[in-house]
């Protein structure tokens, strides 16, 4: 029983290890802090500790181990609500300024890359893009962007 005791702890800390690495959301956590509990019962209770004493040992490691995958699961939640940054979810909200512009198309400087776009205004009573107006991209299709004129608040910063 001590052999497969240790083996569960052993199996048990690796998966957690991996959790914190590979943040699957518990799915890897939840079975560790399992065989970690069990793995302590059967060490403890095979080294002669006493059935007691093995549960109060696997409860002190349960709760260790439970405090250690609640971390990480707060961690792995907290980056997944972050907004993405790069790629190209990541130009959808940026302001950028128009540097020409022929109707309905042009070209936009947006996060220093120089990018083809179309207006995308559904008002055909606003007036057209100039060079120098401020644009915020919409929608991405292909290489070029969606735009519309920026307004006053989404210049502030």
């Amino acid at each position: 029983m001590t052999a497969l005791g240790v083996s569960l702890l052993i199996i048990g800390a690796i998966v957690i290890v991996v959790e914190a690495h590979v943040p699957s959301m518990g799915v890897l956590g939840g079975p560790g802090v399992v065989a970690l509990t069990i793995g302590t019962v059967l060490a403890v209770g095979g080294l002669g500790g006493g059935l007691l004493l093995g549960v109060v040992s696997a409860l002190v490691v349960a709760a260790t181990a439970s405090a250690v995958l609640a971390v990480t699961l707060q961690k792995a939640g907290a980056v997944r609500r972050r907004r993405v940054r790069s790629g190209p979810e990541g130009l959808i909200g940026r302001v950028g300024v128009v540097r020409n512009w022929d109707e309905p198309t042009g070209s936009v400087l947006v996060d220093g890359a120089l990018w083809r776009a179309r207006h995308t205004a559904i008002d055909e009573n606003e007036e057209q893009l100039v060079p120098g107006d401020a644009i915020v991209v919409e929608r991405l299709s292909g290489l070029t962007l969606g735009v519309r004129r920026a307004e006053d608040w989404e210049l502030a910063p």
